[in-house]
C-alpha cells in the first residue's frame, strides 16, 4: 500500500504503508507516486484541476480509480445547481472520459465536520450555529475508508456510484445533544441568523462556495436526511453511529 503526502515526516500511518512525497497540485511530482500502481483512491481539494493528475495516472498504467465525490450532486446531469456539486460532477466526467475504470463514492456530510464545535466548547457549554434544524446523516471517516478499501481491492464495482450515508438522520441540534451526552456536559444550542454568519465567513472563504454550502443547509431544514445501507453492504458491518464518532474523538473535544 502506498500513500501520497506532501509531508511524509508528519504522516501518522502504519510502518507497512509506503510514503511518497508528492503534491496533487504539482504534476511533475506525480509519476513516482503512480509508478506500479494498479488502483488509486482520490480525495481532491475543491477547485483543483484534475487533468494533469489523470494524465499522470494514464501514463503510469493505473487501471482503476475510486473518487471521493460529493453527495450534493443531483443525478448525472452535466449542469448542477451549485458550484460544489458542479465541481465534483465535472471531475467525475473527466474521470469517466479518461478511459480508466472508475467508481464514485458520493459523500454529503462527513461526521468530522462536527469538529467545528470543539473551538466553541473551549468557551463554555453553548454551541451557536445557523440552520440548527438542518438534518444530515453523518458518516464516520472510518466507514469511508473501509468502503474505499473494499472497492479498491474487490471486483464488481466498475462504473458504480455509491451514496454514502450514516445510519441515522440527525439535525444539528440533535448532534449537539448527543455530543453533550457522550462528553457528560450540559450543552445547549443557539440558532444564529445565517446572513451575518455568511458575511463573516465570506471574508476568508470563497463566496460562491459558501453560498452553495449555506444553500445545502437551508434545503435540509425540516427534512429527514437520506439513509441507506451501502456501507453495510460493501463492508459487511453497519455504519457507525454519530455517538460512536464522538467517543472516538473525545480527546478532540477536551474529553
Amino acid at each position: 500500500m502506498r500513500a501520497l503526502t506532501r509531508t511524509p515526516a508528519k504522516a501518522d500511518l502504519p510502518a507497512s504503508v509506503e510514503l511518497i512525497a508528492a503534491d496533487l497540485t504539482r504534476p511533475e511530482t506525480l509519476p513516482p507516486a503512480f509508478a506500479g500502481v494498479e488502483a488509486a483512491f482520490l480525495v481532491l481539494p475543491y477547485g483543483m484541476d484534475v487533468a494533469p493528475l489523470l494524465a499522470a495516472a494514464r501514463a503510469a498504467g493505473v487501471r482503476r480509480l475510486v473518487f471521493l465525490s460529493s453527495g450534493a450532486i443531483t443525478g448525472s446531469a452535466e449542469q448542477q445547481p451549485a458550484v460544489i456539486a458542479q465541481y465534483h460532477r465535472d471531475v467525475e466526467r473527466a474521470i469517466e472520459a479518461s478511459g480508466i475504470e472508475w467508481t464514485f463514492l458520493r459523500l454529503l456530510f462527513p461526521a468530522i465536520n462536527s469538529l467545528t464545535f470543539a473551538m466553541q466548547l473551549e468557551g463554555g457549554d453553548v454551541i451557536r450555529a445557523p440552520y440548527t434544524r438542518a438534518a444530515f446523516s453523518a458518516v464516520h471517516e472510518r466507514d469511508v475508508a473501509a468502503v474505499a478499501a473494499r472497492v479498491l481491492v474487490d471486483g464488481g464495482h466498475a462504473g458504480r456510484v455509491y451514496d454514502l450515508t450514516g445510519p441515522e438522520s440527525l439535525t444539528v441540534a440533535q448532534r449537539v445533544r448527543i455530543l453533550g451526552q457522550e462528553l457528560g456536559r450540559p450543552l445547549t444550542m443557539e440558532d444564529l441568523d445565517p446572513e451575518p454568519v455568511l458575511q463573516q465567513m465570506s471574508q476568508f472563504m470563497d463566496g460562491e462556495f459558501l453560498a452553495a454550502l449555506f444553500g445545502l443547509m437551508a434545503d435540509a431544514v425540516g427534512k429527514l436526511a437520506p439513509v441507506n445501507d451501502v456501507i453495510e453492504r460493501i463492508t459487511g458491518r453497519p455504519a457507525r453511529t454519530f455517538a460512536t464518532w464522538v467517543a472516538d474523538h473525545r480527546v478532540d473535544f477536551g474529553g
